[in-house]
């Protein structure tokens, strides 16, 4: 491998200096060996020793599949001289990527397969496309574009402390030193890259020193509210910017919307948008998000000071936009998880616009509470004072989470249900089986305002590779993890003890335990019951269809749940609506 790759190196040397000597180097040709010295790197990618094979693919896995410098134990090599592959292989990509990039910048013409353009029946004549500028500039100090001159700004930054990509680009720019490097010298004057400017929270660069990792978060906030400060004195008065960002910490979300904000940004919308291939390697099995939040924002006006007001005033106006923005999410068809997600959106745009936001009362600050916010991750004092983007956050999740349990239940539970047993409830309600994504586990665990990992796992739930898997009531009894008898810690484990009950002894037992914890008239259980039942799915006992292995527990649950709803409760909670709509089928189908 070394010696094909140095070989390739020395080649792309002797072209060059032939060129250069016959006075043929134009930049026409720089461009070619600059794109020539990619497809050499390319190359390298896929010929390394931390390369590995795709037995089911079968073919060659590329150095960085898991964004690191993994060791392994065994490796695949490329044959580069062979026709139609290796070399040939990686030119031919790296001529495809320059055919579709010229493809994104083209203007349609009379040639195109639409037809010719034409203006008061003449073809039209047509503008020249708009010539790209790429730059090797940092993005906090764009000084080559003046004030108010971009229309729209498209960034993916790097994800606080996920990957550390200034180190990873050091196995290319070695390479690339060797061969661009003596095209365009004047980008490769550097040793190595550059890591101490790099906008990642890496606390490496601390090491030793106390708070490395709260320091590590700092330089790494300063660094993005500096990169979107140069964005918004760049984009114009009706710019936008298009922001990708995902990362489990709830923490990192606040901190970066405060960042934007501070900017002089007015958060507008949010999209989630599958970004990753299910079999990236770098999330294959694991606990990783498979998909990227798209926050769009534009210039915020300044502050007016009669605009001063508190939360209190503003919180309802958040509830508000949430509220009409979800039945054109609906109509849009975003359902399930997305819905909860594109409702930050009105949320933050509310907020935003009123920035920054002071609270009339003090802000009491939980141990759950205090795990989320940034001034864990930074070492900042709380202000009980100040209202943050998170205050709209458990909003925008309280209005949706409301409005989606007032569709599964006959009663107003939105705010009465704790977040556990929502993430439960809405969780069957969102992928009708027990065993789903964590990644999408994750997004609902962020709409319903619980820790997915503290609270969810291990508890009502178990993390199995890349997936979430809730337990019924069996499971969590045999795991010796019912949870609390009074449902101080949430409604679920007070349902799923009852039904442990009810399965495992007589429906009689179930309701003398809630009898005997005083739960079996409190309006938050009668809730929970009512929703609970709307989601787990009918046994066969009831639609005399097997369920699947998977879901056959949850049905005997549903079956103990609802037979004790029938001999306790049938007066304050109606029959599940789910069997109502499943008995008139049942009776349209015995009519016909």
């Amino acid at each position: 491998q070394l010696l094909c790759h140095g070989t390739g190196a020395e080649v792309f040397r002797e072209m060059l200096d032939a060129d250069r000597k016959a006075g043929e180097l134009t930049e026409l040709r720089k461009a070619a060996y600059g794109y020539l010295a990619l497809a050499l790197d390319k190359m390298l990618d896929y010929n390394s020793r931390m390369c590995v094979w795709h037995g089911y693919r079968e073919v060659i896995g590329h150095t960085f599949s898991q964004h690191d410098f993994s060791f392994k134990w065994s490796y695949a090599e490329m044959a580069p001289f062979v026709t139609g592959i290796g070399c040939d292989w990686a030119i031919g990509e790296t001529a495809k990527c320059v055919r579709e990039l010229v493809e994104l910048i083209r203007l349609p013409s009379e040639n195109d397969d639409n037809g010719p353009i034409f203006d008061n029946g003449s073809p039209r004549q047509q503008p020249l496309p708009p010539k790209p500028v790429v730059t090797c500039k940092s993005a906090d100090n764009l000084d080559h574009i003046a004030d108010g001159e971009i229309d729209v700004v498209v960034m993916d930054p790097p994800y606080y402390d996920n990957v550390m990509h200034a180190e990873l680009s050091d196995f290319f720019y070695v390479w690339l030193k060797r061969t661009a490097g003596y095209v365009f010298p004047e980008l490769f004057r550097r040793h190595l890259t550059d890591k101490d400017n790099e906008a990642v929270a890496n606390p490496a660069r601390w090491k030793g020193e106390k708070g490395a990792k709260a320091r590590a978060g700092r330089d790494y906030q300063d660094r993005m509210a500096a990169i979107f400060q140069e964005c918004r004195r760049v984009l114009k008065p009706n710019g936008i910017m298009t922001l990708m960002f995902t990362h489990k910490a709830t923490a990192a979300w606040d901190a970066l919307t405060v960042g934007l904000m501070e900017a002089g940004f007015r958060i507008t919308a949010s999209w989630p948008i599958n970004t990753e291939a299910p079999g990236s390697l770098h999330i294959k099995d694991k606990a990783a998000a498979n998909s990227t939040v798209f926050l769009v924002c534009r210039p915020r006006p300044a502050k007016r000071v009669s605009d001063d007001v508190y939360w209190e005033d503003v919180e309802p106006e958040v509830a508000r936009a949430v509220r009409e923005r979800i039945p054109q999410f609906r109509e849009a068809n975003i359902r399930g998880v997305d819905l909860y997600l594109a409702s930050f959106g009105p949320a933050l745009e509310e907020f935003s616009g009123h920035w920054p936001l002071p609270r009339g009362t003090p802000r009491r600050q939980t141990r759950t509470q205090k795990r989320r916010r940034p001034s864990e991750v930074f070492e900042e004092k709380h202000d009980p004072y100040a209202a943050t983007p998170e205050d709209a956050l458990e909003v925008a999740r309280r209005e949706v989470k409301r409005w989606r349990l007032e569709e599964l239940t006959r009663r107003r539970a939105g705010d009465d249900m704790d977040a556990r047993t929502a993430f439960f409830v809405l969780a069957w309600d969102a992928f009708k089986a027990p065993r789903f994504p964590y990644d999408e586990a994750l997004k609902l665990a962020r709409a319903v305002g619980v820790d997915l990992d503290r609270e969810v796992v291990g508890r009502t739930a178990a993390k199995v590779g890349a997936n979430v898997v809730l337990w019924d009531s069996e499971e969590r009894a045999a795991k010796g993890n019912l949870g609390s008898a009074d449902g101080s810690k949430g409604m679920i484990d007070v349902l799923q003890r009852a039904a442990h009950l009810g399965r495992g002894r007589s429906l009689d037992a179930a309701r003398e335990y809630l009898e005997k914890v005083g739960l079996h008239k409190e309006p938050r259980f009668l809730a929970a019951l009512e929703a609970l039942l709307e989601v787990l799915p009918m046994p066969k006992s009831i639609t005399k269809v097997a369920l699947p292995k998977g879901l056959a527990a949850a049905g005997n649950d549903f079956e103990a749940l609802n037979n004790l709803r029938r001999l306790a409760f049938g007066e304050q909670v109606a029959e599940p609506k789910q069997l109502e709509l499943w008995r008139d089928a049942e009776e349209g189908d015995d009519a016909t």
